[in-house]
């Protein structure tokens, strides 16, 4: 049989160490012999990013913008020690950082069910997506030490320097601490429109959590945008999908994420969103059973890894070692993208291929065949797990696929 044809290209951004060797092995053996795959390529190793400034990173955010649909692999966010290891110019930003603010897009991550990889949750049969408002809160904040006799304000100014209002926070007795943090009614509102689009494309039901009984203007402002705009351009086309959108305060929604089934899109504030992932990922076993994807208020996405280089792996593979690294996260990047890419084009397809591949993915793990890091995870009755080297865990796949 011929190759799927694609009439659009995704855009592809490579990336780096470990992953980086993967994604070529994932695209030769379980990608291109079944695709004409077009793509527009960007090389976002940290190499290409210091040789162009970081203007390789902006160039493939704009080229999603325009195509509509990405794939990234795992990239370095270099530290000091990055730094001195590759000779940069300067400590570039992360890349998904500077991809995100571009494309003023959303997080997702939801984990990969496999039988055999219990979630520590019993009742949790369908995955729990985590929806996080990456901006403001205490990660944008201010903050100092405050001095006994020393008072703290909050004060609002005109853009002429003229105060229009000023709050006390507290009159300190004692020594203590002092914090402001904002956040911008357009982030919230793009946070919202994210979300309701991801869940349309999801067909999930969205549950939205914070605290406006306490916080009665920060919280509460989330609430209402929310609100506003789900009422304004999305409640009937939810009603028309079969899904539903529910405010409750944040303790509410943990008491009832945890007494429920799953199946549902967790939307939390910054600080909500950051603690709660992680504790979604672990109940639901690793990390390289997440996936992940950014989405646009305006509806692009860019599909990538939820987890980073593996670094001690690609040591040992440098050295000619075998490794046994998870290409999951990374495989369902690639289908997540395709997928998608076959959705807006009408390429059905497409849309197989993408279905069959994850299908193929998780028979063969279940079926007891997986990399290291699953094994101390997998527990399935009648079934004696062989770990693979990475290489033959993808050769495995691949003899599922039809």
């Amino acid at each position: 049989m011929g190759k799927i044809a694609m009439t659009t290209p995704i855009v592809e951004m490579d990336g780096d160490e470990m992953t980086r060797v993967l994604w070529r092995w994932v695209k030769d053996i379980l990608i291109t012999p079944y695709v004409d795959l077009k793509t527009e390529y960007y090389d976002l190793g940290l190499k290409e990013r210091d040789k162009t400034c970081d203007e390789v990173t902006v160039k493939s955010a704009e080229a999603t913008k325009r195509l509509g649909v990405a794939v990234k692999c795992a990239t370095i966010t270099p530290n000091a020690q990055r730094v001195e290891e590759y000779n940069l110019k300067e400590m570039w930003k992360s890349p998904n950082g500077t991809i995100r603010r571009i494309l003023d897009g959303t997080v997702f991550r939801a984990p990969i069910p496999v039988k055999g990889i219990s979630p520590l949750v019993s009742g949790w049969k369908k995955p729990i997506v985590i929806a996080r408002h990456a901006y403001g809160d205490i990660y944008n904040a201010v903050e100092d030490r405050a001095g006994a006799g020393e008072s703290a304000y909050l004060v609002i100014e005109d853009e002429r320097g003229k105060e229009v209002r000023r709050k006390l926070i507290h009159a300190f007795k004692g020594d203590g601490i002092v914090q402001g943090v904002h956040n911008l009614d357009g982030s919230v509102s793009s946070f919202a429109r994210s979300c309701f689009t991801y869940a349309l494309s999801e067909k999930l039901p969205v549950w939205f959590g914070a605290k406006d009984t306490i916080s009665k203007i920060y919280d509460h402002r989330f609430k209402d945008i929310f609100a506003e705009i789900y009422e304004r351009e999305f409640k009937e086309r939810f009603e028309e999908a079969g899904i539903y959108y529910m405010y409750t305060l944040i303790d509410d929604a943990v008491a009832r994420i945890v007494k429920s089934e799953g199946g549902v899109l967790w939307v939390c504030k910054n600080y909500d969103g950051d603690v709660m992932s992680d504790m979604v990922a672990s109940a639901y076993g690793s990390l390289g059973l997440m996936s992940s994807v950014l989405v646009s208020p305006d509806g692009n996405f860019e599909y990538e890894a939820a987890h980073g280089t593996v670094t001690r792996h690609y040591m040992r593979h440098l050295k000619g070692e075998k490794t046994s690294t998870n290409p999951i996260a990374t495989i369902w990047a690639w289908t997540g993208a395709l997928r998608k890419r076959g959705e807006k084009d009408n390429n059905s397809a497409l849309c197989e291929l993408a279905d069959r591949l994850e299908r193929a993915c998780i028979d063969t793990i279940e079926s007891g065949f997986m990399t290291g890091d699953l094994l101390p995870l997998f527990h399935r009755d009648g079934v004696e797990p062989v770990v693979l080297g990475s290489e033959e865990f993808l050769q495995k796949i691949a003899t599922l696929l039809p």
